[in-house]
């Protein structure tokens, strides 16, 4: 059977990461059995596009996207040793090696795909914004490359130009992570506001099965998100 838990943020926390940015730093990770494995995300603003945030222009244009900068992988074991045998010298001895191995460094990308892909948006967004990744250690993760800080603008009667931030009912963003150390497949999805609240979290979900049942209850929802 499946396990799924979300975690909401409260809205009001939202209004306290106002933007538009020029950088945003995040990060999501999964541990267990004594193992962790995080992606790190760094974003930021193209060069040309820092006048846009900081300059007179700022009312005038709407607010440019940032765009991923940098990604980290980490694989870490929380025993004191390093993840692969060969870094810890030859006389170290550490049990479950091989589980470590196939854990952290074994084929790349979760069997099947994501267990349960979140919702993203417009196809058009699925393909201009985001980008699927296949890592060893059987992960998977779904993250935006591009994180738009508008959804749309328009010229006002007097000539001016106005930009309408991406609203309630916008899809938001999303990162979500999917790995299996040991007998049960986790996936988590990191999933944060819109517009130029995107530093917002909206909510933290995790999904846990058994990974030799995943196929069994994987979800046929054609991706939404867990009810409140």
């Amino acid at each position: 059977s499946t396990t799924q838990t979300q975690q909401s943020a409260e809205a009001s926390l939202s209004n306290r990461h106002e933007g538009p940015f020029r950088e945003m730093r995040t990060e999501l990770g999964i541990q267990e059995n004594g193992m962790r494995f995080r992606i790190k995300l760094d974003y930021s603003l193209l060069d040309d596009d820092i006048e846009n945030v900081e300059g007179p222009s700022t009312k005038t244009l709407p607010p440019p996207p940032l765009h991923l900068r940098t990604l980290t992988v980490c694989r870490e074991t929380l025993d004191g040793y390093w993840p692969r045998a060969s870094d810890n010298g030859k006389d170290a001895s550490r049990k479950k090696q091989d589980l470590i191995d196939r854990a952290l460094f074994g084929p790349p990308g979760a069997p099947g795909g994501l267990y349960d892909p979140p919702p993203v948006g417009s196809e058009k967004r699925a393909v201009e914004n985001y980008m699927l990744l296949q890592f060893e250690g059987g992960v998977t993760a779904l993250l935006p490359h591009r994180l738009d800080q508008y959804e749309s603008f328009t010229d006002d009667l007097d000539g001016s130009t106005l930009f309408l931030t991406e609203g309630e009912s916008s899809p938001g963003w999303v990162t979500s992570l999917d790995w299996t150390p040991g007998p049960i497949r986790y996936q988590v999805d990191r999933k944060v506001m819109s517009g130029t609240k995107l530093k917002g979290l909206r909510t933290l979900e995790l999904s846990e099965v058994r990974g030799e049942d995943a196929d069994r209850w994987r979800p046929k929802d054609g991706g939404a998100n867990m009810r409140q």
